[in-house]
C-alpha cells in the first residue's frame, strides 16, 4: 500500500510518498480501506519531532480515518467486511489501510458522505471529552471557545448549540469569524484587534461565560479566568502559545473557578471506547440527521500531504482538513 512517510523531522517537504505491506489487524481490530484521512495539528508537530507516537503505535502520521471495513480480527464480531466505518487511531492513518481498535469505531450514517465522515472522529471524540465531560457543559451555560474556526472549534459551536449552549468564539480575521457566527456562535471576537474579556463580559452583561475550551495555554490563562463566571470551568486541550502562566489565585479561589485540561492520544483503548459509546449515544442521532456536519475546508489527494500541513501551519483554513489515498 502507499503511505506518508516522515524521511526526517523537519518542513512539510519531508513528507514523501513510500511503500508498505499492509497491516494485519490484531484480535479486537478491523482493517479500513480508508477512503480518507483527518490531518490534525497534532500531526504538524510530530512532522517536526515535538509529539512522538505512544509506544507500539505506528510512526505513520493521521489520527482518523473513514473507509470501509476490509478485514476483521479473530474476536470481531460487530463489524463486517464491507461496513462504512470511521474511527480513532494512535497514527497509521496517512496510508490506503489502516487497523482500527473496535471500541475506537463508529459507523457512519447512511445520511454522511464516507470522506466526509473523516473529519469527525478527533474532533468529536475530543470536544465530547472536554466541554461535555471535563467542562460539564449544561443547558443554558455559556461557552467561549477559542481557535473557533478550527475543526476543533467548528465542531464545539455546532454541539454545543445542540445541547442548548450559548456560544462565543475567538478567530483571527473577518472571515473565520463570520464563519463561526454561521454555525452558531452569537458573537464571534477577532483577537487579533479585539479583548476578548471586554467583549465576552459585555455580550453576558458582565458576568462571563461557565466553560472555555481553549487550546493556547500560557498566555491566556489569566484572561481565560477573568473572562469566566463564578464557578466557571477553563479546559486546556493544547498549548499553542506555551506551557507556562502567572495567574491570581486569589480570583481563582473566591470566585470557586477550575482549571482542568486532558489529552486524547494517550489515553487507553477502553478510555477511548467509553467516549466513543457516549458520542454514539449522544451526538451521533445529530450526525445522523444532519442536525451537525464536519466543516471540511479542503479535500487533498494522499499525496499533497505536504500542501495540507502547509495549509494548517499558516492557518489558512476554516474547519478540516482531509487527504484521500
Amino acid at each position: 500500500m502507499r503511505v506518508i512517510e516522515i524521511t526526517a523531522f523537519g518542513p512539510p517537504e519531508n513528507l514523501v510518498v513510500a511503500d508498505r505491506a499492509v497491516p494485519v489487524p490484531a484480535a479486537h481490530e478491523v482493517l479500513v480501506k480508508v477512503a480518507a484521512a483527518g490531518v490534525n495539528r497534532a500531526d504538524v508537530m510530530q512532522r517536526r519531532g515535538h509529539y512522538p507516537p505512544p509506544r507500539g503505535a505506528s510512526d505513520l502520521l493521521g489520527l482518523e480515518v473513514s473507509g470501509t471495513v476490509a478485514a476483521v480480527g479473530d474476536y470481531v464480531t460487530s463489524w463486517h467486511m464491507g461496513d462504512r466505518v470511521c474511527g480513532l487511531v494512535w497514527g497509521g492513518g496517512y496510508a490506503e489501510y489502516c487497523v482500527v481498535p473496535v471500541p475506537q469505531c463508529l459507523p457512519i450514517p447512511e445520511a454522511v458522505d464516507t470522506v466526509e465522515a473523516a473529519a469527525l472522529p478527533e474532533a468529536v471524540f475530543t470536544v465530547w471529552a472536554n466541554v461535555f465531560t471535563r467542562g460539564h457543559l449544561k443547558k443554558g451555560e455559556a461557552l467561549l471557545v477559542h481557535g473557533g474556526s478550527s475543526g476543533i472549534g467548528t465542531t464545539a459551536i455546532q454541539l454545543a448549540r445542540l445541547w442548548g449552549a450559548r456560544v462565543f468564539a475567538t478567530a483571527g480575521s473577518a472571515e473565520k469569524c463570520a464563519a463561526c457566527e454561521r454555525l452558531g456562535a452569537e458573537r464571534a471576537i477577532n483577537y487579533r484587534d479585539s479583548d476578548f474579556v471586554h467583549e465576552v463580559k459585555a455580550a453576558t452583561a458582565g458576568r462571563g461565560v461557565d466553560v472555555i475550551l481553549d487550546m493556547v495555554g500560557g498566555p491566556y490563562l489569566q484572561r481565560n479566568l477573568d473572562s469566566l463566571a463564578p464557578d466557571g470551568r477553563v479546559v486546556l486541550i493544547g498549548l499553542m502559545g506555551g506551557g507556562t502562566a502567572e495567574v491570581d489565585l486569589s480570583a481563582l479561589m473566591s470566585r470557586r473557578l477550575l482549571v482542568t485540561g486532558s489529552t486524547l492520544r494517550s489515553r487507553s483503548v477502553a478510555e477511548k471506547g467509553a467516549i466513543a459509546d457516549a458520542i454514539r449515544a449522544h451526538v451521533w442521532p445529530w450526525v445522523a440527521d444532519l442536525s451537525f456536519r464536519p466543516v471540511v475546508h479542503a479535500v487533498l489527494p494522499l499525496e499533497d500531504a505536504a500542501e495540507a500541513h502547509r495549509i494548517m501551519e499558516a492557518s489558512r483554513h476554516i474547519g478540516k482538513l482531509l487527504l484521500i489515498p
